[in-house]
């Protein structure tokens, strides 16, 4: 019998365009029967808490297109291109980009990142979060959900070494 394939994934990141490749990736891995673990970093940490609170920012990313999650599919289809001058001097911009993303998330059926990383657990990937970034910013256990297990670089990369599938996000 062949032994499983494993997957190591690193989340460094936790804005909501970061926020869902490693659990879909993770979430998919594991629903083909992969060994997966995902080591939560910096600031893709605050992804195991229990609420999550992640935005996207177009100032941050300037290849992001803005698309309307309403109004006739013609309007919805363009790309409105977000000059730095407005994105990042506007107040309330990122919360109503946010707002506007989550929007067309659903509008298209998929999953929240919530919804994504309870298909996490519920698959049996392992999430770890990063004891010395826990340490850097002052995170203790009980800020994250049940499950998450605790650990250093050292113990994720033996498991990463091995890996068939490595990736940082």
């Amino acid at each position: 019998m062949a032994e499983r394939k494993k997957m190591a994934l690193i989340a460094a990141q936790g804005s909501l365009d970061w926020a869902y490749p490693p659990f879909i990736l993770a979430s998919t891995g594991a629903a083909m029967d992969m060994d997966v673990k995902v080591f939560f970093t910096f600031y893709g940490l605050p992804l195991l808490k229990p609420k999550i609170k992640a935005k996207v920012t177009p100032a941050a990313n300037p290849a992001m297109p803005m698309k309307m999650p309403f109004g006739p599919k013609g309007f919805q289809n363009i790309d409105w291109p977000m000059p730095h001058a407005i994105t990042g001097v506007v107040p309330g911009f990122d919360t109503m980009a946010t707002s506007l993303m989550k929007k067309q998330f659903k509008n298209k059926g998929v999953a929240t990142i919530t919804e994504l990383r309870e298909m996490c657990v519920m698959l049996g990937v392992e999430l770890i979060a990063c004891q010395m970034t826990m340490d850097v910013f002052g995170f203790e256990k009980e800020d994250f959900i049940e499950g998450v297990t605790f650990g250093g670089a050292a113990a994720f990369l033996d498991f990463a070494a091995e890996a068939d599938i490595q990736l940082f996000m």
